[in-house]
């Protein structure tokens, strides 16, 4: 990040340790930690004039512990469990007092409750309902996390993850009694670590892309030497079901949006043969959305997969089980992220579950399809190889693009792509989710959704067109279009709806600005063509006038 961001740390114990780790953090992360006094999170929440908040803080972290937001859990701890109600009800008001900060901020991170790891909380008392400390517990984060289910720029963190993973050590009773510090050092890096994981998912700095090595990365063995059937993989092995497991682990991550690549020093039809014909792979040829399976190096490779999937350097994890190879790649290419990797793949697993860089603040339909669109693009590409020319490759592509009135179901989605779509983008305007749904519930708004397929599958919403009407002049705000699409003349058919559109409410002109970035050159390049009249970064047309549907296309609109 270029600009230095600020959080604020908001918290009921002593949290001066984990303030000073975040400021440690500050040159790689671009991010200052603004401490404010330990034990006066409520107060501070409910005056929109403290200090803190004039700093205007990118980000809000908030760490309590239960019993002391919370008076009736201070009972449960003492042995009075109160009624549930009155529980219910300070969550509630807790809730309510956070979601009061949250327009003072960018994000609000919040972290559950948990109890110490060596609190034993009663035995076999722990989950009787309306008596055991667990069931309470777990009450009141549930209820906590419906709270926020809705509210956009709110993460529930958990925390009992972290002091699962530092163990009873994490508390040191000493610490807190002579400071109120609550927690190690190890604990505290821990969280510094996980908020961070968050902070960056919400940069729309998640990876996108791993990539991944064969022979002794997702199997045992070599599969050039050794042949298919003879590859360590499931079976009652302990390290070849540790190389399915890692796989299902992949798996898993395909379907958060998360896409997978082959770099494999291999003949491709032998490595390819393996993965489809090996009865204990969980990863088909499907789950890939692409591969480079040569004899080159890696570095070139790795560069070049992530080109052809549109895909920056900065979005990928590079995967071997080979220390030369991942030097050479991450000596190349200083953008991929290259981990260490263990060389006992039983560890796989817990190896990639450190990595901590797939956070994502959502996840769409679109996004746990994004590996099927990935495969139909490559079938297009084949097809496109063997056409004579674009025209004939878009008559066999058979696309059709369905253009929808704005829809709140479709509002994640849609937001996402407002705020990442940056090369065929009119005005580059950055919303939230709120700000959106206001700028639509104005009458003279409107708002499309492009949705877009053809023969090899469906891309799904890959477009935003949006057009305000005053009096007899119609303006295309929004013109943004996934790069996935753009040029197959879907462009066209978005610009030809808006027209219409114009000449539908009986508009004298229509007109758009384009506000030029550093990426939205395609889309000025679009407009330049277009059968509207240039005049530098203005664009307009006289109305009505006659405008053809594009070729080779069906047009489904509202």
């Amino acid at each position: 990040m270029s600009n230095q961001e600020s959080c604020a740390v908001l918290s009921s114990f002593n949290c001066d340790p984990f303030v000073a780790l975040l400021n440690h953090s500050s040159k790689s992360n671009a991010l200052s930690a603004l401490g404010v006094d330990f034990g006066q999170v409520t107060s501070v929440l409910i005056d929109q004039d403290h200090p803190v908040w004039k700093e205007s803080p990118t980000y809000t972290f908030i760490w309590t512990l239960p019993e002391q937001v919370l008076p009736s859990f201070r009972s449960i701890l003492e042995g009075f469990p109160p009624g549930i109600d009155t529980l219910d009800q300070e969550v509630d008001l807790f809730a309510r007092q956070i979601l009061a900060a949250v327009p003072r901020s960018n994000a609000t991170f919040v972290t559950s409750w948990a109890l110490d790891p060596a609190y034993r909380a009663l035995g076999m008392q722990a989950w009787k309902p309306g008596i055991g400390i667990r069931w309470f517990l777990t009450r009141i984060n549930l209820r906590l996390a419906e709270l926020f289910k809705d509210e956009e720029g709110v993460f529930l963190l958990d925390s009992e993850h972290w002091l699962t993973s530092v163990g009873p050590g994490a508390v040191n009773p000493k610490l807190y009694y002579m400071g109120k510090i609550k927690y190690n050092q190890n604990l505290f890096q821990v969280a510094v670590s996980e908020l961070l994981a968050a902070i960056n998912g919400v940069r729309g700095l998640a990876k996108k892309l791993v990539i991944l090595d064969l022979d002794n990365t997702l199997w045992g063995g070599i599969v050039g030497d050794d042949g298919w059937e003879n590859l360590l993989l499931g079976g009652h092995d302990p390290k070849g079901e540790a190389f399915q497991h890692f796989q299902k682990e992949l798996k898993a991550l395909t379907r958060q949006g998360v896409i997978l690549g082959i770099v494999s020093k291999n003949e491709e039809d032998i490595a390819l043969e393996a993965i489809d014909k090996h009865p204990e792979m969980i990863l088909r040829r499907e789950d890939f959305s692409g591969w480079r399976i040569n004899w080159m190096d890696k570095a070139s490779n790795v560069q070049q997969l992530t080109a052809e999937l549109n895909l920056g350097l900065q979005s990928v994890v590079f995967i071997d089980d080979n220390p030369v190879e991942r030097d050479q790649v991450a000596t190349a290419l200083p953008e991929v992220l290259v981990p260490d990797w263990p060389k006992d793949p039983m560890h796989y697993v817990s190896a990639l579950h450190n990595l901590k860089v797939f956070d994502q603040p959502s996840i769409t339909d679109e996004d746990r399809k994004r590996t099927g669109s990935y495969v139909s693009e490559r079938q297009r590409k084949q097809v496109q190889q063997s056409a004579s020319s674009i025209e004939e490759w878009l008559r066999n592509l058979d696309i059709k693009v369905e253009i929808k009135a704005f829809a709140s179901a479709n509002l994640k989605r849609i937001n996402q792509l407002l705020n990442k779509t940056n090369q065929m983008n009119l005005s580059t305007r950055r919303l939230t989710e709120q700000e959106m749904l206001a700028w639509v519930e104005d009458p003279s708004n409107h708002l499309w959704s492009v949705h877009v397929s053809d023969r090899f599958g469906d891309y799904g919403l890959t477009g935003i067109l949006s057009v305000t009407v005053q009096g007899d002049i119609a303006t295309i705000v929004d013109f943004i279009l996934s790069c996935r699409v753009f040029n197959r003349r879907v462009e066209h058919a978005m610009l030809h709806h808006a027209v219409t559109f114009a000449m539908q409410q009986n508009q004298q002109k229509i007109k758009a600005t384009f506000l030029p970035t550093k990426k939205n050159k395609p889309c000025k390049s679009f407009f330049d063509d277009s059968i509207m009249e240039t005049d530098g970064d203005e664009y307009a047309i006289v109305l009505p006038i006659e405008v053809k549907l594009p070729a080779d296309i069906t047009i489904i609109a509202d």
